[in-house]
């Protein structure tokens, strides 16, 4: 039976540990119905997980026993850094939970030439975040950065092994990455990347590659770039 997950600063050295923390114990009691004797796994957002047992669950604290401590194994060996234009609607949170669920370790929201919408609800970002990783699977808890223009996150991105350009036109995928540990994905906004961009991407260094022939928006585009590099 699939156990449900908690991502939090749990301290999982210990073998009996209280919660009072009202996210959690409004999610375990009264969304998943959760009471004593029954079994969940407490991560810590740095890979520590751990296997635990309901002792005492009410509205203001939980109890529990810990059975037994393991290491998550789930994430990607790479460490993918996404740099994804803010977009309309509901369209960021969802290019940011599929890349969280993908395992995107990195967000950074970026303002490009073409970019309409400004403004991002970070606390409702961060709970997409943390719901993605419980319901993924994942053991550590994606780093969600705070809104820098196109020029910064070039300045930025030089930190990574390796940067990708996604654009329409170029070439497939192809280049090898098993030899890089750090790698920066960056895809268009609504309306696509101007020439001006292009061309200082280039100038940076950038490696350029489409995701196909095909036009894809730019939430799709953020999820199937985020899944060819974390996993291919």
């Amino acid at each position: 039976m699939r156990l449900n997950r908690f991502l939090g600063k749990f301290d999982l050295s210990k073998k009996e540990i209280s919660i009072k923390d009202s996210d959690f114990i409004n999610q375990a009691k009264s969304v998943l119905r959760l009471g004593a004797g029954d079994k969940i796994i407490l991560c810590d957002g740095e890979s520590n997980e751990a296997i635990a047992e309901i002792v005492n669950l009410n509205k203001e604290f939980a109890e529990l026993k810990i059975s037994e401590t393991y290491k998550n194994q789930n994430g990607p060996e790479r460490y993918v850094a996404l740099y994804c234009p803010i977009l309309k609607k509901e369209n960021f949170e969802l290019a940011v939970q599929k890349a969280v669920e993908i395992g995107a370790k990195e967000i950074t929201p970026i303002i490009t030439k073409r970019t309409i919408k400004l403004g991002l609800n970070y606390e409702r970002l961060n709970k997409i975040i943390k719901e993605a990783s419980e319901q993924s699977g994942r053991g550590v808890l994606p780093k969600l950065n705070e809104v820098i223009i196109f020029d910064e996150a070039l300045k930025l991105a030089k930190e990574n092994d390796l940067n990708l350009f996604f654009q329409v036109g170029y070439p497939p995928l192809g280049h090898s990455m098993s030899k890089f540990k750090k790698i920066g994905i960056f895809v268009g906004p609504e309306g696509g990347w101007t020439e001006e961009e292009t061309e200082t991407a280039k100038e940076n260094g950038f490696i350029f590659a489409s995701l196909g022939k095909t036009t894809l928006r730019a939430e799709t585009a953020a999820t199937v770039a985020s899944y060819c590099v974390c996993n291919l």
